[in-house]
């Protein structure tokens, strides 16, 4: 336990012995790995809004103007009837008139018309929530006798979660390509540890010490520094997010709605911290592994 202790205060000794080297490395592996984590946490918050908005998709069906009572009850029994449909809300010409009239205020101008524009309605919830099933059942509601138009109220949603699935890849491929560059950053400090210290391991190696017992601070190193690399990425995402969030609360207010970004959830922020970590232990565990091989040849 005291050996192990040693070794890392010795290695914190050899990361900060150049302290703007050893603090730039840290500041450019915790931006590196606050731009894959940063988009990761705003697809996750757009995504849950997109959750709550379409979480009961809806087909409406709007009627013919010259639809009957009978025509109408027929049409309730075939949808009551339907295996993919859940339950369905009839909406009468004269219920959907008062309505409107409610929600845009136009009372005075509605109420000067000399007959009801809108035509009976059946709102459809679906049992299935898959796109694909959904449009189905769209296209076969509208195929139904008295159906003028079928609408999808949800389409909107499904489309903007494509979006969401395209924008994750991206984040994907944006952390992979960050995640090498990283491993790079990491290899080439060591490289360079290593070379000022080739003297050491040499003799090291002359008295019997281990391949392990030479790569052990070199591996402490690079885990350290890709820790400390994820806390500044960590850091860096939630200060974005609390600013973020103070001038969202502002567009909130004028549109009289809650809007809040979430910031990392617990078991996000320790997967962050212990895969910088691991970016760090690989490209240290690389670069010793490479000039050990080349030493040993010698």
């Amino acid at each position: 336990m005291r050996h192990a202790l040693a070794q890392n205060i010795g290695v914190l000794r050899r990361m900060f012995a150049s302290p703007l080297v050893g603090v730039l490395n840290i500041l450019v592996i915790g931006i590196a790995l606050s731009l894959p984590a940063g988009m990761y946490v705003l697809l996750q918050n757009v995504q849950g809004w997109v959750a709550q908005l379409s979480s009961t998709p809806q087909v409406s069906l709007f009627l013919s103007m010259n639809a009957k009572t009978d025509d109408v009850d027929k049409l309730r029994k075939q949808l009551e009837r339907h295996p993919a449909i859940d339950r369905i809300e009839f909406v009468a010409r004269a219920q959907a008139l008062e309505q409107l009239k409610q929600s845009t205020g136009l009372a005075d101008v509605i109420g000067g018309l000399n007959q009801n524009p809108l035509p009976d309605a059946f709102i459809v919830y679906p049992k299935h929530g898959a796109v694909q099933a959904l449009q189905a059942l769209r296209d076969e509601l509208a195929k139904l006798p008295q159906v003028e138009l079928a609408q999808l109220d949800s389409a909107w949603a499904y489309k903007l979660e494509a979006m969401l699935k395209f924008g994750r890849m991206m984040a994907l491929i944006l952390a992979s390509l960050l995640s090498l560059a990283l491993v790079a950053i990491t290899f080439n400090t060591i490289r360079l540890q290593i070379l000022t210290q080739r003297e050491e391991i040499e003799v090291a190696k002359l008295i019997g010490a281990t391949n392990g017992f030479i790569r052990r601070p070199f591996l402490y190193f690079g885990a350290l520094q890709g820790l400390f690399g994820g806390i500044i990425a960590w850091f860096t995402i939630t200060i974005s997010l609390l600013v973020l969030n103070y001038q969202l609360n502002a567009l909130s207010q004028l549109y009289a709605s809650q809007i809040t970004l979430h910031s990392l959830s617990f078991g996000d922020s320790v997967t962050l911290l212990l895969f910088s970590m691991y970016l760090g232990w690989l490209g240290a565990w690389l670069s010793v592994t490479r000039h050990l091989s080349k030493i040993e040849a010698h």
